[in-house]
């Protein structure tokens, strides 16, 4: 798996493909960017792409783990990315800050 770092012409162009039209979709994509926006790799972006040829209600399905990865899916890099998307935030303090 590629581990060159993503330009940020090609980082615009995978955001803007990764809008989805199930709010509960975005929201997991926009912690993903906003967790590993500045560290995203080639391999991870086709991971990521691959997740987001899913239709709405089957990227739901797995990011809510009602559902396993298809097997025509299962690469390392996709496993990679579904695996960061999953990932809670984390907690943060009252004043806004992590612990």
């Amino acid at each position: 798996m590629s581990q060159t770092l993503l330009d940020p012409r090609s980082l615009s162009r995978l955001k803007w493909g990764c809008r989805r039209g199930l709010l509960e979709n975005d929201l997991f994509i926009e912690r993903f960017f906003a967790t590993h926006e500045s560290s995203l790799s080639i391999g991870q972006a086709r991971g990521l792409q691959c997740l987001m040829d899913l239709p709405d209600n089957d990227l739901l399905d797995l990011l809510l783990r009602r559902s396993e990865l298809p097997t025509r899916l299962d690469r390392p890099e996709v496993r990679e990315v579904l695996s960061q998307l999953r990932r809670p935030a984390p907690h943060s303090t009252p004043e806004g800050n992590a612990p």
